[in-house]
């Protein structure tokens, strides 16, 4: 059973100039190897998560502990160069005067000049930098810049390493690219890690564990596929999924919405309660399915190409607005009426929003 690197307990903070907590009574464990992505919207308070634990910012309640170690409490705070952690900042924060080599080293000043050469070529290899020890950062491209940041961090072993948005400066191709380079990267070298991110891709593709963040709160803490497929709220569902939602009611096996009735099935799961009769119906955009129809009452209004699929705006009868993706085999043009229906046959349901 794997160890637990981080345990964060009743973690809040809230900056005098705020009305209400940037981080708001936090509670999560982190397992050895794992890897974590902070996810939400700007201004949720991940970042500030962040910084906490690497010891920039101090909460005002709770405690942190780093591989078994309090690192912080109301009567204790180690300062952020003892909590055997690595930083990867947004922007890199490499030297300009210094060497890719020397930019690796700087934080194994104390260690024998051998050791010190013999790990720098260690992690250059890990980050596929091999070659490029005596380059300065501005000969660099983006992506090698976050690559010798992330190998800086990495030399000192540090029993966890943190990322703030280490991709969100990189131009996309380079960005689909790294976030598969960064984790395989981290699991070779076995390091625990936690990154934030407001991109819901990346945090699916690069964690093992997906901590979603609202308003100072943790939403829901899961696994990618979890966090997915069964979201613990409204808010995680929209977020993470982009869904759709549907006023529904319930009427004996069905659910009742403008659009149509979908069965109830043991799959349908109400969130939050059990004993409701009225809800928002969720649709992922890729469980929706057209069927086209002359008497139908719902209308496409626009058609979007986005390279391996279609998106297409629908409207209902009541003016609402859906969004549903197909693949390239689906080809229907704006103004054709359509039916819909649901793949998969799981439907979530959660209480309207009051």
């Amino acid at each position: 059973m794997k160890s637990v690197i981080l345990n964060l307990q009743n973690i809040t903070k809230q900056f005098a100039d705020d009305s209400l907590p940037a981080v708001n009574n936090v509670c999560l464990q982190l397992h050895t190897g794992d890897i974590l992505g902070l996810l939400g919207p700007s201004g949720c308070g991940k970042t500030t998560l962040l910084r906490m634990i690497a010891g920039f910012e101090q909460p005002q309640t709770g405690t942190i502990e780093i591989a078994g170690q309090l690192v912080y409490s109301t009567s204790l705070s180690i300062p952020p160069e003892q909590r055997d952690i690595g930083i990867v900042f947004q922007d890199y924060a490499l030297f300009p005067h210094l060497t890719v080599a020397a930019n690796v080293a700087f934080g194994l000043k104390k260690q024998p000049k051998d050791i010190v050469e013999k790990r720098v070529s260690e992690v250059l290899a890990l980050v596929q930098l091999q070659g490029l020890e005596q380059r300065y950062p501005y000969e660099l491209s983006g992506g090698q810049q976050q690559r010798v940041a992330l190998a800086r961090a990495l030399a000192p072993q540090p029993k966890l390493m943190l990322l703030d948005e280490p991709l969100s400066n990189l131009d996309i191709q380079v960005r689909l690219q790294l976030r598969e380079e960064i984790r395989d990267i981290l699991k070779a070298a076995g390091t625990s890690a936690i990154f934030v991110t407001h991109d819901q891709e990346e945090a699916l593709v690069m964690s093992d564990i997906v901590g979603v963040m609202r308003q100072g709160h943790l939403e829901q803490l899961d696994t990618p596929e979890e966090i997915y497929t069964h979201p613990a709220s409204r808010f995680v569902a929209e977020f993470v999924t982009q869904a759709n939602f549907l006023p529904a009611h319930r009427q004996g096996n069905v659910w009742s919405t403008e659009v149509g009735c979908f069965e109830f099935t043991q799959k349908t799961t109400p969130v939050n309660s059990d004993h409701y009769d009225s809800g928002e119906l969720m649709i992922r955009q890729e469980d929706v399915i057209l069927q086209p129809a002359n008497d139908a009452n719902v209308l496409i209004i626009t058609r979007r190409f986005l390279g391996r699929e279609y998106q297409y705006c629908l409207q209902t009868p009541s003016g609402k607005e859906l969004h549903a993706r197909t693949m390239l085999d689906t080809v229907l043009p704006v103004g054709t009426k359509v039916n819909l229906a649901i793949a998969g046959g799981e439907l979530r349901v959660f209480p309207k929003i009051q």
